[in-house]
């Protein structure tokens, strides 16, 4: 497979995962974010609203206390109208009853019985109820009944009633016709005065169903209406207002009642959260978009957290603020940058607050950790500044806490005191950040400042080696690496990263070091071969050190300083040397190139330079401003040229602050110092070593080159 095609196989795979990674992060936060209603508020009636003031999110309806409920119901019990049938077969069978016993009596005639008949109808006018009815209403405290005759309804007083008793005194007083007491009493008319009026209960219960089936609405709360605010004594009326807003959440994701709708508000909302870091990327770093394990890295640690706080949420398991959020600024900070850093943090906070109903001062707390521990660890390289970092988050989180806390009127001795324990567990819990590194790095393959440090040990296996197996090259690698890290410093590259890089650049001279010459004492091997031969040697330096990089498990950053610090360079010397020997030949120039490909990085790039500058300054026969400069500009100049640093993002301006940089330095290791003046014709006294400085006491005198 050609490198053209390899390479466009790798972007088209790039661009992939580009893809599908924050589409992937948008379905993993959907399907776990909540969508049960679980209400985030705890209450109590009497204390204080430790949340952040609470405004209603939406239109609600405020419902009755289950205690107002049944005192209504008790109520409408109490005050109803039970429902009686005037029953007039009852009236008509006493009459006839009446009639036909009066008419067996001695001496009765036709207008008697008439007379009686309409005394009797005189009494049921209104109905009558039986003694035993009439006292149980009263004893329930009934103030009338409605009395249904046919179609018709009247409402009649329960003092308006008449039992058959008091019907037959008052038909004997007020009756209309003149009829005496003794006319009455001889035919015995109290006898046929019974209850005609029946409880109608199907009536009745109908009626009292319809009257208990009460609203159970009492207010309705209007969007953006102030509920409670924080540090407020929570009264009964708050706890009937929040009783209802969870009432109304639980309501709203019944799949009847808009389930859907509120699904599809979290996926928008989410994807766009999602789509806003993906665009940052584009805007501002554009080659993590090229590279798999930084957008995974990034989307996993934005993604993972939020779906620890849904789960939490969730199973009102702890609080959130538990959570150590700081830990997305640190890893990202640490592998990728500050920039990166911050905003992952921001986005995976404001994810996270989607679930909570305290979100603005969650989101506060998190924005400004986010900035104290970015600041506060620029360069990860000793586990105490671990330790460091998560002092300073803990005390930051505490005082924002206070800070807000105070400015909403909140009293010291309302402050939640579990929120101030959570934050302070959660700094704690920064403390797992540096093993945690360890795992981040063998997972998404990444090298961490702290490896690279490590890595920067001499008494590593490979070093080692080197430095008994190919001194030289051992001694031109440190010179390397402190050169490398002074112009990194200098353009605002990864100093570390270039001087470890630097340190292990030339580790395959070990397989065959006699043949480079810093190695060399005398003997040049390369006389017995061709320049062939020699090439293939020297080249393979290259492959050799991936080999022993592959062994020793360096990281793959490491490895890419292996394989380009030549980049698709020539053994020039052998190659120049074979031409002129055999001109008339045309040799493959792939037989004397380096396997490369060119740096793609800025470090990268710097290692280039500082490595074919340390070593082509060695063969200077003088040492003078002059000469360094000529050499420095010569050299990168040519590489340059080359177009070794065309797939590299280097600026002239970073090359040009580079060789400013190899100049001074070169000056300044190869010094040149004065040597010791002599006295004409008398014998040298020895100096005292108390006078003896560096300069042999700081005497003028002829320059030479410093040992």
């Amino acid at each position: 497979m050609t490198h053209r095609r390899k390479s466009t196989l790798l972007k088209g795979r790039n661009k992939v995962v580009a893809y599908v990674t924050p589409l992937l992060a948008v379905l993993l936060l959907v399907w776990f974010l909540p969508r049960e209603g679980k209400f985030a508020y705890l209450y109590e009636e009497g204390r204080p609203w430790r949340y952040s003031q609470l405004i209603a999110p939406y239109d609600f309806t405020v419902y009755k206390t289950e205690a107002e409920m049944l005192a209504e119901k008790d109520s409408v019990k109490k005050n109803f109208t039970p429902y009686y049938r005037l029953d007039t077969v009852k009236r008509n069978e006493q009459i006839g009853l009446m009639l036909k016993n009066a008419y067996t009596t001695p001496g009765v005639n036709n207008a008697d019985l008439a007379l009686l008949r309409e005394l009797l109808l005189q009494a049921y006018a209104g109905g009558v109820i039986d003694g035993e009815t009439y006292n149980n209403l009263w004893t329930k405290n009934c103030k009338q009944i409605v009395v249904l005759d046919g179609a018709r309804e009247t409402v009649r007083p329960i003092a308006e009633l008449e039992t058959p008793e008091s019907a037959y005194k008052k038909l004997v007083m007020y009756n209309t016709n003149g009829v005496s007491d003794a006319f009455m009493k001889k035919y015995q008319l109290e006898n046929y005065l019974i209850g005609n009026l029946e409880a109608d209960t199907d009536r009745t219960s109908v009626e009292l169903q319809r009257a208990l089936a009460i609203s159970d609405s009492s207010t309705r709360v209007q969007t953006g209406q102030l509920i409670v605010n924080r540090g407020q004594i929570v009264t009964a009326q708050h706890v009937k207002v929040l009783d209802s807003m969870k009432r109304e959440s639980e309501r709203r994701l019944d799949p009847l009642e808009g389930y859907w709708v509120i699904l599809l508000g979290q996926f928008v909302f989410i994807a766009i959260v999602i789509a806003l870091f993906y665009y940052y990327l584009r805007l501002f770093r554009r080659d993590y978009l090229c590279s798999p394990h930084h957008l995974l890295l990034a989307y996993s640690l934005i993604t993972l957290f939020p779906l620890v706080t849904y789960l939490m949420v969730d199973h009102q398991f702890s609080n959130v603020y538990l959570l150590p959020f700081a830990m997305i600024a640190i890893f990202i900070r640490v592998f990728l940058d500050s920039r990166t850093a911050f905003v992952a943090m921001v986005i995976s906070a404001v994810l996270s607050s989607l679930v909570l109903y305290t979100a603005y001062d969650f989101l506060l707390l998190q924005i400004v950790v986010a900035m104290v521990a970015i600041y506060s660890l620029r360069e990860l390289t000793e586990r105490s500044q671990i330790m460091k970092t998560a002092a300073l988050v803990t005390i930051t989180g505490l005082l924002v806490n206070y800070a807000y806390s105070f400015a909403q009127g909140i009293e010291f001795q309302a402050l939640d005191l579990q929120r101030i324990i959570y934050i302070c567990l959660s700094g704690l819990l920064l403390l797992f950040a540096y093993p945690l590194m360890y795992i981040i790095e063998k997972v998404f393959g990444f090298t961490s400042s702290v490896t690279l440090v490590e890595l920067t040990n001499i008494n590593h296996p490979i070093l080692r080696r080197m430095s008994k197996e190919a001194q030289g090259t051992f001694n031109h690698s440190m010179q390397v690496a402190n050169l490398a890290a002074e112009v990194a410093d200098k353009i605002g590259a990864k100093p570390q990263l270039v001087r470890t890089g630097a340190l292990y650049h030339d580790i395959g001279k070990i397989s065959n070091p006699a043949f480079f010459t810093e190695n060399q004492s005398g003997v040049n091997p390369h006389d017995q071969l061709t320049e062939i031969e020699s090439a293939q040697i020297i080249t393979a330096h290259v492959t050799d050190g991936l080999k022993l990089a592959e062994k020793h498990h360096l990281p793959q950053e490491i490895r890419n300083f292996i394989t380009t610090h030549h980049g698709a360079g020539m053994a020039k010397y052998f190659y120049i040397q074979h031409v002129n020997k055999y001109p008339s030949d045309e040799e493959d120039k792939a037989l004397f190139s380096y396997p490369g490909p060119n740096p793609f990085t800025r470090e990268q790039a710097v290692l280039m330079m500082c490595d074919a500058v340390e070593a082509a300054s060695r063969s200077l026969k003088e040492y003078t401003e002059e000469s360094i400069a000529n050499l420095v500009n010569k050299i990168i100049d040519g590489q340059l040229a080359d177009g070794h640093f065309k797939e590299c993002p280097i600026t002239f301006k970073d090359i040009a602050d580079a060789k400013q940089v190899l100049i001074d330095s070169l000056k300044t290791i190869y010094h040149t110092r004065i040597s010791y003046p002599e006295l004409n014709g008398k014998p040298q006294e020895p100096v005292a070593k108390s006078r003896q400085g560096l300069f042999g006491g700081g005497l003028p005198g002829t320059w030479r080159r410093q040992p």
